[in-house]
């Protein structure tokens, strides 16, 4: 592996790329895995994967930028080598808090946060809060259900939501995670779930993503508990109040092959103040890999951009 040298794909060649350094905190008595590529006097840039993910998923990401930042991943509770929750608490706040009590234990403010999904959604709570202390975010796909979908949902009446949610927990209770007979077994699966990964980054995710049983068969990493949502109807009400907040420079990342709709004709990306939307062609949900160059570019450019002004933030 060598170390890229931008946006455009380029590599300083016979140079090795160092790999992060493993390390842990505590959050909710849990004790939470994140990796470490170094550069403390950098600025810090904080990179954090979706559902059923892995903090390793953005090495691309921190691969390109680790010369200029300070870049930390996070493997959210329940994922990567992050321990499980006890009674299977994967509520958006309780990825939030520790998301928050990593960025408090590091101690390195501002941060400029990347996030895909679940991340993308933690990332824009986070700065939403303490807006002070984010100078960027970029959320790729991480607004949640669109507009259409929660109306749909707020079609189901509470009780039915709650009897069908109180039923899949119950469920969960005899689900036996997916067993795999090898390595290259988990790899053909990871590549179905997503046709557009090449086998490089299909076998980066795997290795990075599965965990090998005694008896020899692969497993992934994850919880199959982060499979079960909330009974409860998207609060839009919060999420907005909370996006209002923001001061900071928004990207909002989309790909035109995704499910997501377009936050600029669904009428999300106006409850932002200072925010921008960009659609990468050819991509589907994870745009960072269906379309890494695309994105780099993308990202390269939004993070090379003169910040406003306090006042002007504050406004």
């Amino acid at each position: 592996l060598l170390r890229g040298a931008g946006a455009g794909g380029g590599v300083t060649a016979g140079v090795a790329l160092p790999e992060p350094i493993s390390r842990t905190y505590r959050a909710h008595r849990l004790r939470l895995h994140y990796v470490d590529w170094g550069g403390e006097d950098a600025p810090l840039l904080l990179l954090v994967h979706g559902g059923r993910d892995h903090a390793r998923s953005f090495d691309a990401v921190a691969r390109a930028f680790a010369d200029e930042y300070h870049v930390v991943a996070p493997d959210l509770r329940g994922h990567g080598d992050s321990e499980w929750a006890v009674g299977s608490s994967y509520a958006v706040v309780d990825f939030v808090y520790d998301v928050v009590e990593l960025l408090r234990q590091i101690g390195r403010f501002p941060v400029t946060i990347v996030g895909h999904s679940l991340g993308g959604a933690i990332a824009l709570q986070v700065a939403g809060i303490y807006p002070e202390r984010v100078e960027r975010v970029v959320a790729i796909e991480g607004l949640g259900p669109s507009p259409e979908m929660i109306a749909r949902r707020r079609e189901v009446p509470p009780q039915r939501r709650m009897r069908e949610w109180i039923e899949q927990v119950r469920s969960f209770a005899g689900r036996l995670p997916r067993r795999y007979p090898s390595l290259a077994a988990a790899e053909a699966r990871m590549r179905e779930a997503n046709p557009n990964l090449s086998e490089e980054q299909a076998r980066h995710l795997t290795v990075h993503g599965a965990v090998r049983n005694e008896d020899d068969t692969y497993t992934w990493k994850f919880d199959n508990y982060v499979r079960i949502f909330s009974p409860y109807v998207f609060n839009v009400e919060d999420a907005r109040a909370l996006w209002r907040e923001i001061t900071c420079p928004v990207l909002l990342v989309r790909g035109s092959e995704s499910w997501a709709s377009d936050p600029a004709k669904d009428g999300r990306a106006a409850f932002f103040r200072n925010a921008r939307v960009v659609n990468i062609e050819g991509a589907g949900h994870w745009v960072h890999h269906d379309r890494t160059e695309a994105f780099l570019e993308v990202l390269r450019a939004f993070l090379s951009e003169p910040l406003p002004e306090a006042e002007e933030q504050r406004a």
